[in-house]
This record gives structure tokens, C-alpha cells and sequence, in this order.
């Protein structure tokens, strides 16, 4: 470097000189000469510059990364599962630090930890809370508040999935139901109620989930009801055959079992055309849920730094303990995810 250095001065003080001096034709000739080479050693001592800044730079992002911790929230959108979303995630901020890398595995390993809670069907949309660090104990705690979702029905129409994703298996007249008719039942559905899930679910029999039974075409029992709590639920639009819910719940409810017994409720049948979670614990989707393209170590970095006001007092002072030494945490190891499905399900991944 220093040699490359000294050559870039020795390039100065040549132009320098031959600025002042009267220029002849050997001067000529030997700066044309010189200028070539003078670049090319200029070219490589700035590419040694700007490879080693970004090797330092690479580095601190990843201790950066590796010593995050807390819980945020992004926006889901339709179609990718919330594990295939999670892992989506993971691998935008494993790029963006450089992890791993072949230099790094010669280190102690730390894994970067990361999970979510409260799983979002891939048909809907809005708010994941995810949880980095230490950040994935607190996901449980977290997610124990009220949920909120506002759910588009469709009336005259049941599936078996009790969403737009399945196969119709039964049609109904609804023509004469009217919006008097929903507001009418809807205190029906709220408060501490008895639930039915539905068959698509992560809900297990012999350790397998439900939906892929029922995927394989083996016949599966419904489960028993069971205690759910619903909040509030107010019908925000009426337009034949749609039908649009704010439903505010605790843990363990399925919007698509709460449309589909409004429509049996009515006389009719009814499934879920499109679904939306706007409120996940104290995490709402307007003002917390960080979209795809703000998925960066400090982004995400600044959000956990927003959102610690919003943990519960006792969860604040466990995240505020000192992190232990990061003074060899510069590699990380990819994750596997196992998906759980269901609204109160937790994944947590190392």
C-alpha cells in the first residue's frame, strides 16, 4: 500500500513538473509513457482501498445484525406463507451483512435467532409481529393481547377451506338476507363464545396437522368447540352477496369458522373472501408493519428501537440486560424453518 501510495505522490509531482517546465519532445514522450502505468497503480491501490473498506463494512454489519434483539412487526402480503415470509427476511438480512461467508465459519459460530407469532393464512394480508435475538422469548408474552382483522365474506357460497382458496362444496339463496339481518345476529358472536376451528388447520391429530390429512384426502373429525373470546364485531359494509367484518379477538380464533357460521346463522352458507390483521397485540399495520423494502439491518434496527416503548414494563427491563460479547460473533448459521399454523401459534427458529 505504501508503495502505491508513494507512486500516486511520485504522479503528482511529475504532472506538477512538467506543468512548469517548457514541454519538449523526450518530455512529451516520457509522459505519455508514464501516465499509463501511473494510473494502473493508482487503479489498484484504490481497489485495495475499496475492497478492504467494504470487508470492515460487511463485518460491522453483521455484528450489527447479530446484535439485534427485540420484537418488530412487517407486512405480510397474500400469497407466501408466514414461515416462507420469515425466511424471505432472513435471507434479505444475511445478504445484506455478507453472512456467511467462508473467513467467518473459521470463528465461534452464533445462530441468528428469529421467529414470529400469530401465523397469517398465505391467502391473507397485514400485520406479523417477528422476534430477533432474544426478542423470540418474548413473542408468547407478547401476542397474549387481542388481535384485530377486518374480513370480507361472501355470501351464498361454502368451501371446504371456509376461504376463497377452496372448493366450493355447497350454494345458498341470499338474496333476502339484508343488513339488518347480519347486525342482527352479530351479538351472537361476541364476547366469550364456543368456537369450532375449522378442518384446514394447523390443529394436529397423531402428530400431524389437520389440513394435511385432509390435503391427502383421509377422512378427519372435527374438533370439539372450544372458548375463544371475541372483543368487539361490527359489520362495516353490506353489498349482495359481500360482506365486511371489524372483528377484534383473542388468541386461538379463526375468522374463516366465524364467517362461515354468520352464513349458517343467516340460513345461507358463507366463506372468506379477503382477509387483512390490522392490529397484532400493540402492533398495528399503518403505523409499525415494515414493508419489503424496508427490510435493511437499519431499518429493521430503528423499528425495535420504536417499538421497545410498546413491550410490557417487565419485558422492557429483561431486553435491556447487557447482550453477551459479540467480540466473535461474525458468522451465522442458515435456519430451518418448521412452520405452525394457527392464529395463537408461535415460531421460533435457531
Amino acid at each position: 500500500m505504501a508503495a502505491a501510495e508513494a507512486a500516486v505522490v511520485s504522479s503528482s509531482s511529475l504532472e506538477t513538473d512538467t506543468a512548469l517546465v517548457p514541454e519538449t519532445a523526450g518530455t512529451a514522450a516520457a509522459t505519455a509513457a508514464a501516465s499509463p502505468a501511473t494510473a494502473a497503480v493508482a487503479a489498484v491501490a484504490a481497489a485495495a482501498r475499496t475492497g478492504s473498506e467494504a470487508r470492515v463494512s460487511k463485518a460491522a454489519l453483521a455484528t450489527k445484525l447479530l446484535s439485534l434483539s427485540g420484537v418488530f412487526a412487517v407486512h405480510k402480503p397474500k400469497g407466501p406463507t408466514s414461515a416462507e415470509l420469515l425466511n424471505r427476511l432472513k435471507e434479505k438480512l444475511l445478504a445484506e451483512a455478507g453472512m456467511p461467508s467462508p473467513e467467518w465459519t473459521k470463528r465461534k459460530k452464533q445462530t441468528l435467532k428469529i421467529g414470529h407469532g400469530g401465523t397469517l393464512d398465505s391467502a391473507a394480508r397485514g400485520v406479523l409481529v417477528v422476534g430477533i435475538g432474544r426478542g423470540t422469548k418474548m413473542l408468547t408474552s407478547m401476542l397474549s393481547g387481542s388481535k384485530r382483522y377486518i374480513a370480507i365474506g361472501e355470501l351464498g357460497k361454502a368451501t371446504d377451506t371456509l376461504d376463497s382458496t377452496g372448493k366450493v362444496t355447497e350454494e345458498k339463496p341470499y338474496d333476502k338476507i339484508t343488513q339488518e339481518d347480519i347486525e342482527g345476529i352479530l351479538q351472537k358472536f361476541t364476547g366469550n363464545i364456543m368456537q369450532v376451528p375449522p378442518l384446514y388447520s394447523a390443529l394436529k391429530k397423531d402428530g400431524q396437522r389437520l389440513s394435511t390429512l385432509m390435503k391427502r384426502g383421509e377422512v378427519v373429525e372435527a374438533k370439539p368447540a372450544r372458548p375463544v373470546t371475541v372483543y368487539s364485531l361490527s359489520l362495516q359494509k353490506f353489498q349482495p352477496p359481500f360482506f365486511t367484518l371489524d372483528v377484534e379477538c383473542g388468541g386461538g380464533f379463526y375468522i374463516r369458522s366465524l364467517v362461515s357460521d354468520i352464513g349458517k346463522e343467516l340460513s345461507s352458507c358463507a366463506n372468506v373472501l379477503e382477509l387483512t390483521r390490522t392490529k397484532q397485540g400493540p402492533f398495528t399495520l399503518e403505523e409499525h408493519a415494515l414493508p419489503e423494502d424496508r427490510w435493511t439491518i437499519d431499518d429493521i434496527a430503528q423499528s425495535l428501537e420504536h417499538c421497545s416503548s410498546l413491550l410490557p414494563a417487565e419485558l422492557a427491563l429483561k431486553k435491556s440486560k447487557p447482550e453477551e460479547s459479540n467480540e466473535q460473533v461474525l458468522s451465522c448459521e442458515y435456519i430451518t424453518l418448521s412452520e405452525t399454523k394457527g392464529e395463537d401459534d408461535v415460531i421460533k427458529t435457531s
